[in-house]
């Protein structure tokens, strides 16, 4: 077997792995609102509605056929692209998720842009110089932050910054923005607080990666034969690390995700996070599901092109 043929059955075998999970995550992801209780309808029209009026309301909201079929027909939607209606606001789910999804991607875009090359500049440097004093506090300070939940990071940077200093808005509305400036400004708090952890723990992961390939035979064989030190990290041990590094990447961002969620509800932001857990309070549970779905899904993609990423970088592969 070549190895573009065996390349290309890993990257398949990965794809449909990704696929079987996100089909299982839907399966859960059903399972767990079905027991996560409450009425729909009920919320809908209240308590003192008659049992007519909610057998009726159930009935046009399809809440009255079995579970596999509701499922079945859930699903399908998704395939189709149609999420379905909102059982609250009676509107298509796909419309209300759009602009919200959007602001979410714009937010962990800005964290992402900001993270990967700090996190990367960091970890590679504190490889580097393992056992030296910038490699200890670097270490000391991002153990310290992983620690802290990013719910209290946030709360003291609006302590500081919001309710003291008095540079920065405490909420994040998008509806005020004319300009670059107020950009920067409402998004500097929440992207501040996602990019502490994300940062943290990126930088533990290179550094890793980088001392493994760093203390690997070939590039002692390299050193052995007078590679210059630039040369012998950045020629030898990084293109040899991508693997690790881009997996690093994908679950430093894949953490993220759960983040989002947090920010969005501390700073008011209009985001597709924040969309999920007013979904939860109603009991709109399509809403709930679709969205689910959707950071299921994400960090699937994130997780499966790290995996592409490191099979294509694998030199064993290459040169096989």
């Amino acid at each position: 077997m070549t190895a573009s043929l065996w390349v290309t059955r890993l990257i398949a075998g990965r794809i449909a792995s990704a696929v079987f999970t996100l089909f299982l995550v839907s399966l859960a992801v059903f399972a767990v609102s079905l027991l996560m209780g409450g009425d729909a309808a009920e919320a809908i029209l209240g308590q003192s509605a008659t049992p007519e009026a909610l057998a009726g309301l159930r009935a046009s909201m399809h809440l009255d056929q079995p579970a596999p079929q509701r499922y079945l027909g859930w699903l399908i939607g998704l395939l189709h692209g149609d999420p379905g209606t909102s059982l609250v606001t009676g509107r298509p789910i796909g419309g209300m998720i759009a602009p919200r999804l959007a602001n979410s991607l714009l937010l962990a875009g800005l964290t992402a842009l900001v993270s990967v090359p700090v996190a990367l500049t960091l970890g590679i440097l504190a490889a580097v110089k393992r056992g030296g004093t910038f490699d200890r506090v670097v270490g000391i300070a991002t153990i310290g932050i992983v620690s802290v939940p990013e719910f209290l990071i946030a709360t003291v940077a609006v302590l500081i910054f919001a309710v003291t200093l008095h540079w920065l808005p405490a909420l994040s509305s998008l509806r005020d923005v004319d300009s670059i400036y107020e950009l920067l400004r409402v998004f500097a708090l929440p992207v501040m607080s996602l990019a502490c952890v994300t940062v943290a723990q990126m930088i533990r992961m290179t550094r890793a990666a980088v001392c493994d390939a760093l203390t690997s035979s070939y590039v002692e064989a390299a050193r052995l034969k007078g590679v210059p030190p630039r040369r012998l990290v950045l020629g030898h041990a990084l293109p040899n690390a991508i693997g690790p590094i881009a997996n690093a990447v994908a679950l430093s961002l894949s953490a993220l995700l759960g983040g989002v969620i947090v920010i969005e509800v501390i700073f008011n932001y209009p985001g597709v996070a924040r969309l999920m857990v007013d979904a939860v309070a109603t009991r709109d549970m399509p809403l709930v599901q679709t969205v689910a779905m959707i950071f299921s899904a994400s960090y699937l993609v994130l997780v499966t092109t790290a995996d592409i990423v490191a099979i294509l970088a694998n030199p064993r592969l290459r040169h096989q």
